[in-house]
């Protein structure tokens, strides 16, 4: 079951990403972007956990996972903060 669990999420994370980039490039709206980046990391982190917990369950690869999960969240705090939208 915790595969499945997992895997899903991948997938969720991944269509989110998906959804948020095609919509930066409709419209060029700057937030899009960075929360398409910030969910492109949290993809990938997901990658890291199924690979982490289902494939390599004897090496601990949850450092990786977190360094990608905080640099991803600092993507988006920086477009929610610092960047502005020049429309």
């Amino acid at each position: 079951m915790p595969a499945v669990i997992y895997t899903l999420c991948a997938i969720t994370t991944s269509v989110c990403a998906w959804l948020l980039v095609r919509a930066y490039r409709r419209s060029r709206y700057r937030l899009l972007l960075w929360g398409g980046i910030s969910f492109i990391g949290l993809s990938l982190s997901n990658l890291v956990l199924v690979a982490d917990k289902l494939f390599l369950p004897g090496i601990d690869l949850a450092t990786l996972r977190y360094a990608i999960t905080l640099v991803s969240m600092g993507v988006m705090l920086y477009g929610l903060i610092w960047d502005e939208d020049e429309r």
